[in-house]
């Protein structure tokens, strides 16, 4: 059965950087499509950014496009997620998301294709 352990939150300073890693452990049955969502208090799980396990395609959402980078190393079954320009709007629980099927249309920013999740990591911005 595969796992997932997201890991590097914590608490920045706005126009801070964090990376955060998620770790799948266990048999990895075919490949995995991998996604980073986030859910801050008060507010619904939101779609962050999505990768390819081959790492040939990338999605992001506008609200972190050209600050965050979503990246795989299959040899290490993890997946990061470089956050820049940190926001105090981006504070909010961040969890790991892994689906065998191929993403379709915009199927990667949907909470429903993703079968596996992991536990999640806190951010927090401060201004």
């Amino acid at each position: 059965q595969v796992q997932l352990v997201e890991s590097g939150g914590g608490l920045v300073q706005a126009g801070g950087s964090l990376r955060l890693s998620c770790a799948a452990s266990g048999r990895i049955l075919g490949a995995y499509n991998m996604g980073w969502f986030r859910q801050a208090p008060g507010r619904e799980r939101e779609f962050v950014a999505a990768i390819t396990w081959a790492g040939a395609s990338a999605y992001y959402a506008d609200s972190v496009k050209g600050r965050f980078t979503i990246s795989s190393d299959n040899a290490k079954n993890t997946v990061a997620l470089q956050m820049n320009s940190l926001k105090p709007e981006d504070t909010a629980l961040y969890y790991c998301a892994a689906t065998p099927r191929t993403y379709y249309s915009s199927s990667y920013s949907r909470i429903r294709s993703y079968d596996l999740w992991g536990q999640g990591t806190q951010v927090t911005v401060s201004s």
